[in-house]
């Protein structure tokens, strides 16, 4: 019995479940819902040579029990399939749903999927291997147009600081051409004062020269 027991649920919800087979899987596998915290998208917790397999997406949990014989593969190539008709036909209607009052809409079809994967072992394997493949292409060309977006990023941010130091640049020949004319003032201004003081002078000393001691330099 390689797919046992499997389950849709929203939150510790179970709202549609399917097993062809006798036993206490369902019990262990809510247990198991209920003790989740934060979980991974995908994680399998092995237990008495059964393996429980959960892929968590969009507020919803599926899961399936496996044979620890049966790998990984194939049951989470079987919850991606249920997760994807799920989302596609009944996700609006199971976010109010009651507990199990999907099981008559839905727990057929995950008796449907799930025998196609058992009936189908090479074929899903396949899909599998490819969608693998399909999800590590993906991975590399996100990750490689986050790091164009953060080589953008920090082109722009060069821009901004050249346009800044540019900025800067320019203000600072401002201020110093205002500097220069001001120094220019100061010294043409200086120039004046020293010129009339020498002048001034000249005129004391002619006066004292001319009009002292009874002299008159003008007769």
């Amino acid at each position: 019995m390689p797919l046992i027991y499997a389950f849709v649920a929203r939150g510790t919800t179970v709202l549609a479940e399917y097993t062809p087979y006798s036993g206490n899987f369902n019990t262990v596998a809510i247990e198991c819902l209920q003790k989740l915290a934060n979980p991974e998208p995908k994680f399998t917790i092995a237990c008495d040579r059964h393996t429980f397999n959960f892929l968590v997406a969009n507020g919803f949990t599926y899961l399936v029990v496996a044979d620890e014989a049966y790998g990984r593969q194939i049951p989470f190539a079987f919850l991606e399939r249920v997760r994807d008709e799920f989302e596609e036909k009944y996700a609006e209607k199971a976010r109010t749903a009651a507990a199990l009052s999907m099981d008559r809409t839905f727990g057929p079809r995950l008796k449907s999927h799930m025998e196609y994967c058992m009936d189908h072992p090479e074929e899903i394997s396949k899909i599998a291997a490819v969608q693998k493949k399909v999800n590590e292409v993906k991975d590399v060309m996100v990750e490689n147009i986050e790091k164009v977006l953060e080589r953008g990023e920090k082109i722009e941010l060069l821009v901004d600081k050249t346009d800044d130091l540019r900025n800067q640049a320019e203000q600072f020949q401002k201020k110093g051409r205002q500097l220069r004319n001001k120094m220019w003032w100061q010294n043409c201004r200086m120039k004046l004062i020293v010129l009339f003081a020498i002048l001034l002078l000249a005129v004391v000393i002619f006066l004292l020269v001319c009009f002292t001691g009874g002299k008159n330099c003008t007769k």
